[in-house]
């Protein structure tokens, strides 16, 4: 459903978040490792985070990335998935044709309408502080 830089983001932004919780900022190298992610590959993807306002960095001995504690709340499932991937999960065409719309829609075009409300819907209801105290609390995972 997400691209691996999504699914990675999602990690990482609830990894961070559950962090802040804590009051820690933490490095990408930590970050990294308990989402099973390459460095690199996550450096990438928090920067795309910082720059979208998802979660913030900070520099210097005391530095790392955080989420602050008002964004737990502002911050939704949604905001990340369209960070990294844009809205293109709600907008493209699910068989890949580039003129699929309600005028000429796929044959798939119509079951799906309802079940990509149902998915934004989701989306926007879920935020950092509830996806990262799923975690916290056992009811979810970030690793396998």
């Amino acid at each position: 459903m997400f691209s691996k830089s999504c699914e990675y983001g999602i990690r990482a932004a609830i990894y961070v978040a559950k962090q802040s919780m804590k009051d820690r900022k933490v490095g990408i190298k930590e970050i990294a490792k308990s989402i099973s992610s390459p460095e690199a590959f996550t450096a990438k993807i928090l920067q795309k985070l910082t720059k979208t306002n998802v979660i913030r960095s900070a520099k210097g001995p005391n530095g790392g990335f955080f989420v602050v504690q008002d964004d737990l709340d502002r911050v939704k499932l949604w905001n990340i998935v369209f960070a990294l991937d844009g809205n293109s999960l709600l907008e493209d065409c699910s068989l890949g044709l580039h003129k699929c719309n309600a005028e000429k829609p796929c044959p798939l075009h119509s079951k799906f309408v309802k079940i990509r409300e149902r998915i934004k819907d989701a989306l926007e209801k879920a935020t950092l502080r509830s996806l990262a105290e799923e975690v916290s609390g056992g009811a979810a995972f970030l690793k396998r």
